[in-house]
């Protein structure tokens, strides 16, 4: 098996949405692993959402091209990222009052509050998770 074979399996394994680089970096070298990440996003296999971060991709019946897949949108995937980075994080006031029905605005914009120190920018499709301190 050659070592996109290997990634391509692995991917298909998890149920996760959200890679990191470095979970691949058993399987090879550090530069053929991005390598073949930076292959699979141009076929369309995965989306890259960061420095080290990709999410599983699949194809628009509109457009043709490669979307992100994950349940809950852009904002799922990133605090997924977050989760697998190791950063704690957590809802802003206005997610949880919508939450909680204490407000019936529905929070738009990829908002989360983080704890501790954070400098990736995670981002999809021209919109960029805002970081509150």
């Amino acid at each position: 098996m050659t070592l996109q074979d290997k990634i391509e399996a692995r991917i298909a394994r998890k149920r996760d949405d959200v890679f990191l680089s470095r979970e691949f970096m058993d399987l090879g070298g550090e530069d053929q692993v991005l390598r073949v990440l930076r292959k699979l996003v141009k076929e369309g296999s995965l989306v890259r959402l960061g420095y080290g971060v990709y999410g599983r991709a699949i194809q628009s019946r509109l457009s043709g091209e490669p979307i992100l897949y994950n349940q809950n949108g852009f904002i799922g995937a990133a605090q997924q990222a977050l989760d697998k980075l190791g950063v704690a994080w957590e809802p802003t006031e206005a997610e949880r009052a919508y939450n909680e029905g204490r407000s019936t605005q529905i929070p738009v914009n990829p908002v989360v509050r983080v704890t501790g120190r954070f400098s990736r920018h995670l981002s999809y499709g021209g919109r960029e998770l805002i970081l509150e301190r």
